[in-house]
């Protein structure tokens, strides 16, 4: 059988949530106001599949740069490159 390459590839431990997360998604994570400059953490929640970043950005520390629609654009570093996420509230985690 053929290896999947999809971009979801990889994802059962990182996109699984816990028995009692399930379907569960807290209003005041989705409507959180941020503003230009504060700092998030992308942090994947796998029950909502719009606007999900890149697995590979999982645990990353970026800073608002702008908001795009009902999403907002992250600036972040993978590795040595500087990198702009688009990712909706429910994957965004503020921090400070």
């Amino acid at each position: 059988m053929r290896r999947s390459h999809g971009t979801r590839q990889g994802t059962r431990s990182i996109l699984r949530r816990s028995k009692e997360q399930r379907g569960r998604l807290y209003i005041s994570r989705v409507m959180h106001q941020y503003n230009i400059g504060d700092r998030v953490a992308v942090v994947l929640n796998g029950s909502q599949q719009k606007g999900m970043p890149h697995r590979r950005f999982q645990g990353a520390t970026g800073i608002i740069s702008a908001k795009q629609g009902r999403a907002w654009v992250v600036s972040l570093h993978d590795k040595n490159m500087a990198k702009t996420v688009i990712a909706r509230p429910e994957h965004l985690h503020p921090l400070e």
